[in-house]
């Protein structure tokens, strides 16, 4: 029976990125403590309280899914910036993007007597559109022990690279069994799914999930957190709900002002801070600070002076 490969908080990063390349998932134990996990589980419980089941057997009809988690929980806005799990996402993300961007976040509280979910490839939110191109980095926290009982995540070790129509074993699967305030880390490529709940007690994992910059996110962040709360949240979690540019022209906007009253292209900072020069183009500093941060030093030399000729 394959295992999901374990690592302590400690682990060399790289060790746990070749975990990643080879089998297209890891476990990080104890990543974050039991008070962290206490504190969001006391912010969130409302929430679930208020939140009904799933309607059907992928959602699960035992399951509840409660979203929005940067709108509706400090701590876990604190973990979307977590220095291994962007570590990760740089590794994974960016040889295909300038920058990535939070795609998902849902608490999924899956309740007991709840059946094992569909193996399935979340990259298929996009269809069946990349073959080649890893467009996401999944995160799920166990605000709860995992077990093979109450419902560990099954994944594949390996079947990212498995063809759309190619079914897991039941020996090709396993079981993502981790102590509470671990993190699984799986690709979008990676068959897996909830596990059965066989026990008289919830499993609860808070999953947050990250994406190529220039794809449409899962769950609009835009809408789950307004500029009018987002403004006060990190600078760095703001950039990566999508107050940024997706690349170099990609997520600019036009405010809806009276003539004159407005800037006319601004990037999407413009509207948590618009204080902050966010004109596309611009001066020749302004638009090599631009180009550097986008493409490295040498590179955006190179790319600066094409777009000045």
């Amino acid at each position: 029976m394959p295992q999901v490969t374990s690592f302590d908080k400690t682990a060399d990063m790289a060790e746990v990125l070749k975990a990643l390349d080879r089998d297209g998932a890891a476990i990080i134990r104890h990543l974050m403590s039991d008070e962290d996990m206490d504190i969001m589980e006391a912010e969130l419980t409302p929430y679930f309280d208020a939140t009904p089941k799933g309607k059907d057997e992928f959602h699960g009809t035992r399951t509840q899914r409660t979203g929005a988690l940067f709108a509706r929980s400090a701590k876990a806005r604190e973990i979307a910036v977590n220095k291994s799990v962007l570590a990760a996402c740089d590794h994974l993300l960016l040889p295909h993007c300038e920058r990535y961007q939070l795609h998902l976040s849902q608490a999924i509280k899956i309740g007991p007597g709840e059946t094992s979910q569909t193996l399935h490839k979340d990259k298929w939110a996009w269809s069946n559109m990349f073959a080649e191109v890893e467009p996401q980095l999944n995160c799920i926290w166990a605000m709860t022990d995992f077990t093979r009982e109450n419902g560990a995540t099954v994944v594949v070790p390996g079947s990212a690279s498995w063809p759309s129509d190619r079914r897991a074993e039941e020996h090709e699967k396993a079981r993502a069994e981790m102590p509470r305030g671990s993190v699984l880390l799986f690709t979008g490529s990676v068959l897996h799914g909830g596990g059965a709940n066989q026990t008289e007690s919830p499993r609860i994992g808070i999953n947050i999930d990250y994406a190529l910059g220039w794809l449409r996110q899962e769950e609009n962040q835009y809408l789950c957190c307004p500029p009018d709360m987002a403004k006060d949240f990190d600078p760095a979690l703001r950039r990566l709900l999508g107050y940024d540019m997706g690349s170099y022209t990609i997520g600019y906007y036009t405010p809806p002002l009276p003539p004159g009253e407005g800037p006319e292209v601004v990037t999407a900072e413009f509207a948590v801070d618009p204080a902050v020069d966010t004109r596309i183009g611009g001066d020749a500093e302004l638009l090599a600070a631009k180009t550097e941060n986008l493409f490295g030093e040498k590179e955006g030399e190179k790319r600066l002076e094409e777009m000045v000729q």
